[in-house]
């Protein structure tokens, strides 16, 4: 539908409570938030042609990368239907992140392929603020319905945040190996070393050392959740949590480094999530 346009960003707000959808810091949760100037509130348009003419939404976090999905198990006590999260896009087959846009006069409804509606929760008890999926296909609850606001393209990526220590002390592995001039890399012939903290400036910081590169700026991450999850801009520090990142090395100008600067346009350094595993491709910069 024209309000979802591919690869345009987006906020969800919902009609009934005024606040946003929003990534939660773990990446992985999803919840209902005011704060509006925030990269966890923006949501990337993935459309996917479907059986019989359907068009299928997919949205994905702008924050972390990963895509917004109806889960098998229950919503938390207070919240209506089944639980709702962000999940890697794995196959062409998966069916927990489809979804279909139905326009309800100035707002939209977000049905589920499983014809569950993506809902706001805490309608009186105003401290719920949990999105699930209503399983009820034929309610005209407005706590299913949501205003769609369009963000305008932008052609640089938001200022990295500035480096704040946090409170947990989060470590995970970096495995990176170096790919030719094609793109092909051996995943068996690796190295790997260990990044603490959730800091994207350290990370960036980090990754530049292990390269020997002088110029940090020449250095931008990107998120893909899964193999069929598109390039997302890691402009926010990681998610709390500790999973693995593998890096590949790409050589600027070579073949392999163009197709990538084709999905990643202006970015030199993409993280890609791969299966449960986050991968890492980055690209050396010889010019500062």
């Amino acid at each position: 539908m024209d309000l979802f346009t591919d690869r345009a960003h987006v906020r969800l707000r919902s009609r009934v409570r005024g606040a946003y959808l929003h990534t939660d810091e773990d990446g992985v949760g999803v919840s209902l938030r005011a704060r509006r100037a925030s990269m966890n509130a923006a949501w990337q348009v993935h459309l996917v042609p479907g059986e019989e003419g359907v068009t299928y939404l997919l949205l994905h976090s702008a924050a972390y990368g990963r895509y917004l999905a109806r889960t098998t198990a229950e919503a938390p006590p207070g919240h209506r239907g089944n639980a709702a999260d962000l999940r890697l896009y794995t196959t062409p087959e998966q069916k927990d992140v489809l979804w279909v846009a139905v326009r309800n006069g100035n707002h939209v409804r977000l049905r589920h392929v499983s014809n569950g509606l993506l809902r706001a929760n805490g309608r009186y008890r105003r401290w719920l603020n949990g999105v699930s999926v209503d399983n009820d296909a034929n309610t005209q609850s407005t706590m299913t319905h949501w205003t769609v606001e369009v963000i305008p393209p932008r052609e640089q990526p938001p200022a990295l945040p500035l480096q704040t220590p946090h409170p947990e002390e989060l470590r995970r592995i970096i495995t990176y190996v170096q790919a030719d001039d094609l793109g092909n890399f051996d995943p068996h012939a690796t190295r790997s070393c260990w990044f603490h903290g959730r800091s994207v400036t350290n990370l960036k910081s980090s990754l530049a050392n292990h390269l020997n590169e002088d110029c940090v700026d020449n250095i931008t991450t990107c998120v893909r959740a899964g193999f069929q999850g598109r390039l997302t801009p890691l402009v926010v520090d990681l998610p709390r949590n500790q999973e693995p990142i593998f890096v590949v090395l790409l050589t600027t100008g070579s073949p392999g480094e163009k197709i990538w600067s084709l999905l990643s346009t202006l970015f030199t350094l993409v993280i890609c999530l791969l299966s449960s595993t986050a991968v890492l491709v980055l690209v050396h910069v010889h010019e500062c």
